[in-house]
């Protein structure tokens, strides 16, 4: 979820046009679902990343591979948005023209995502429940989790959101503790 700064800077402009270009042609659920699998896909195929992110690769080449690759997958206004990327020398930028994109679309829709820190993963139960609280709290009409396990943390969970952080974790229990101790002991 996080993104350099300098890139994001860059990609709003295109995640923006297209943005208001599947608003006026009311394609947004398509481009939307094709933009969520090729985050999925992109996440999942590195290689492909560092393929278009390299500078010594003409455009052509690029071209060909997310034709034979992509083309047949995805709606034909997703297609030309990304052979537009690839034009312009800002294909390596997708995966943060996506990230923003769909942070227009669910801002638009009332989508919350949510990033969460946990030493061991989430039952569905307890899934379920956190997406809940959640929703009352921050009166998100659904909330979309990113779930990131990080045994360092202990035990329980951290949240963050764009301008919250929420640190339940044992890790900073101990923390605050072993602050709190160095201070009254001063030994």
């Amino acid at each position: 979820m996080s993104v350099n700064p300098l890139a994001s800077k860059i990609a709003a402009p295109y995640a923006r046009a297209l943005y208001d270009l599947t608003v006026e042609q009311n394609m947004m659920h398509q481009v939307t679902a094709d933009f969520q699998n090729l985050d999925v896909f992109f996440a999942k195929t590195p290689d492909l990343t560092k393929y278009l992110s390299n500078p010594l690769i003409s455009s052509e080449e690029k071209e060909e591979i997310l034709t034979k690759t992509l083309k047949p997958q995805i709606n034909k206004e997703t297609f030309k948005f990304l052979m537009v990327l690839v034009n312009r020398g800002r294909i390596n930028l997708l995966q943060t023209v996506i990230a923003r994109y769909l942070e227009l679309v669910y801002e638009t829709a009332s989508i919350k995502i949510i990033e969460v820190y946990t030493a061991f993963g989430f039952t569905n139960l307890q899934k379920h429940t956190l997406i809940k609280k959640l929703k009352e709290l921050t009166n998100a009409r659904e909330i979309r989790l990113i779930i990131n396990v990080d045994p360092t943390l202990i035990g329980g969970f951290l949240i963050k959101t764009n301008s919250k952080v929420i640190d339940f974790t044992i890790k900073n229990q101990l923390q605050k503790l072993s602050k709190h101790l160095d201070s009254v002991l001063e030994i």
